[in-house]
C-alpha cells in the first residue's frame, strides 16, 4: 500500500507520533514543501490511490481528479473540506474523510483569547506600557454582555460553554439546530449581540455570509470574532465597518487570502487583533487530528 502526502509544509505530520504507525504500515511518498501550482500537485499524486492531505491551500478539483484516475481516497487533516470538490469526488467514487471535532477545544479557547485581546486592548496597552506610557481605563468588561454565536457545531458549542462560563449571555443561530437548541432569528442576533462569533463551515451557502447589510445591523460597540474561514465574511465590507467605526473591533484567525499578504489593510487597523490561522494547532489538537487522519485511512480501507 502506498500513501501520497503532497504538502506537509510546515512539517507537522513527519515529526508527530502518528508518523511511525503510518510509515510502518505503508510505503509513503512524502513531500515537505507545498506544490507551487496545480500542475505540481497533479505531478505529485498522479499515480496515487490514497492521499493524506495536510494543507487546505491545495485544491482538489475536477481537473486534478481527471489527471489522477487511480485516486480512491483523500484523508484530510482538519475539519474543513472546502478545498475539495466533494461533488466531483463523489462522481468519481473518491471517498473523502476529515477530522471533525478534534480541534474544538483548542479553537474555542483561541476564540476566547482573541475576544479578551480585543476587549481589553491587550496588544495596544502592552505596546504603550513597554514604551513608557501608563494607559488605563480602556478595557471592556465582558460579564453580562451578549455573545451571539453563529454556527453550533463542535467548536460553536464549546465556545458557547466558555462564554457562559465567564458570565456572558449566550444566544445562537445555526443552520442545523438540534432538539433543545434555543435559536434566535439571525437579524436579531446581529442587532442585540455585543460579540458576534462565527463558527460556520465554508460552503456555497456561507461564502460572504456576513456582508455590508449584516454589519449595518450590528451595534457600534460590537466585536466580531472569526476563527472559521475568512471567506465567510465579506472582507471589503468588514474593512469598511472597522475603519469607519461601524463596529468596534475584530479578532481574526482566518482571512480570504492566506498567508495574509504583506501590507494588507487589516494590519494597519488598531482595533483588530490577528493571528495566522493557528487556533487549532496546539500540541494536543495537532496529535489528535493527525492520528485521526491516519486512522481514517485504515477505517476506509
Amino acid at each position: 500500500m502506498t500513501i501520497h502526502i503532497p504538502d506537509d509544509y510546515p512539517a507537522v505530520l513527519r515529526p508527530s507520533a502518528a508518523w511511525p504507525e503510518l510509515a510502518g504500515r505503508a510505503e509513503v511518498v512524502y513531500f515537505d514543501t507545498l506544490p507551487a501550482s496545480e500542475d505540481e500537485l497533479i505531478e505529485r499524486i498522479r499515480d496515487a490511490e490514497i492521499v493524506l492531505n495536510i494543507r487546505s491551500s491545495q485544491k482538489f478539483n475536477e481537473r486534478v481528479f481527471e489527471a489522477c484516475p487511480r485516486l480512491r481516497l483523500i484523508s484530510v487533516w482538519g475539519t474543513g473540506t472546502d478545498h475539495v470538490d466533494l461533488a466531483a469526488a463523489a462522481r468519481r467514487g473518491i471517498t473523502v474523510k476529515n477530522t471533525p471535532g478534534v480541534s474544538a477545544i483548542s479553537i474555542a479557547e483561541h476564540t476566547l483569547a482573541l475576544l479578551m485581546a480585543v476587549a481589553r486592548r491587550i496588544p495596544q496597552v502592552d505596546a504603550a506600557t513597554r514604551a513608557g506610557a501608563w494607559p488605563r481605563g480602556q478595557s471592556i468588561q465582558l460579564y453580562g454582555k451578549t455573545c451571539g454565536i453563529i454556527g453550533l457545531g463542535a467548536i460553536g458549542r464549546q465556545f458557547a460553554r466558555i462564554a457562559s462560563g465567564i458570565g456572558m449571555r449566550v444566544i445562537a443561530w445555526t443552520m442545523h439546530p438540534k432538539a433543545g437548541d434555543a435559536i434566535v432569528e439571525l437579524d436579531d442576533l446581529y442587532r442585540t449581540s455585543d460579540i458576534v462569533s462565527v463558527h460556520l463551515r465554508l460552503s456555497d451557502q456561507t461564502a460572504s455570509f456576513l456582508g455590508a447589510r449584516e454589519f449595518g445591523l450590528m451595534k457600534p460597540s460590537a466585536i466580531l470574532l472569526n476563527t472559521a474561514r475568512g471567506a465567510i465574511v465579506d472582507e471589503a465590507a468588514m474593512l469598511d465597518a472597522l475603519a469607519s467605526g461601524r463596529i468596534a473591533g475584530a479578532g481574526l484567525d482566518v482571512f480570504t487570502a492566506e498567508p495574509l499578504p504583506e501590507g494588507h489593510p487589516l494590519t494597519r487597523l488598531s482595533n483588530v487583533v490577528i493571528t495566522p490561522h493557528c487556533a487549532g494547532i496546539t500540541p494536543e489538537a495537532l496529535e489528535a487530528g493527525l492520528r485521526m487522519a491516519v486512522e481514517n485511512i485504515w477505517a476506509a480501507l
